[in-house]
């Protein structure tokens, strides 16, 4: 329940924030067919919203209205259980322009932007409205080392704090 009640304070914070920060282009020739599915996070800059949480989990879907069905799910050790927030996303743009707002509670939506994603679609890097938010994502609980770096430093190359990263843990998932 604390993810969800920080999903819903975050997006109130920024409602309607659906821009994309000065100088990030989303990635274009975007297949959400391919996108759809769990991605683990690898990564992240900090946010109340998330504090705590380890295994963080998205899972994507069609819903039956045409939007994207969004699971956050994230184990919180202080309390000892998992928390999960459901939301919805909509493209801003085009379907081919990988720029989508979410939204976890009615009318308030965020800014989600993929600014990198391999050929494969086995990993991302998404960021909100502002440099402040960014997440680095995979189709398995981990990643290679080199691989993570990589997009670390391209982070960095677009503006954003790097050192403040957390990485997650994600050792209760098996690599599939």
């Amino acid at each position: 329940m604390r993810l969800f009640t920080f999903f819903i304070f975050a997006l109130f914070a920024i409602s309607g924030c659906t821009s994309k920060p000065d100088g990030i282009q989303p990635v274009r020739d975007f297949r959400l067919d391919r996108y759809l599915g769990t991605w683990y996070e690898i990564a992240r800059l900090p946010h109340s919203f998330e504090e705590g949480l380890t295994q963080v989990t998205a899972t994507y879907s069609l819903a039956d209205d045409g939007s994207v069905k969004v699971i956050n799910r994230g184990f919180d050790s202080e309390d000892n259980k998992w928390d999960e927030a459901e939301g919805k996303a909509l493209f801003v743009e085009d379907e081919q322009t990988a720029h989508l707002k979410v939204s976890f509670f009615g009318p308030f939506y965020a800014s989600y932007v993929v600014i990198a994603l391999d050929e494969d679609y086995q990993y991302a890097m998404v960021t909100g409205p502002d440099r402040d938010y960014l997440w680095i994502l995979s189709r398995n609980p981990s990643m290679q080392e080199d691989l993570l770096r990589s997009l670390v430093s391209k982070a960095e190359g677009l503006g954003y704090d790097t050192g403040k990263l957390i990485y997650v843990k994600q050792d209760m998932h098996r690599a599939e």
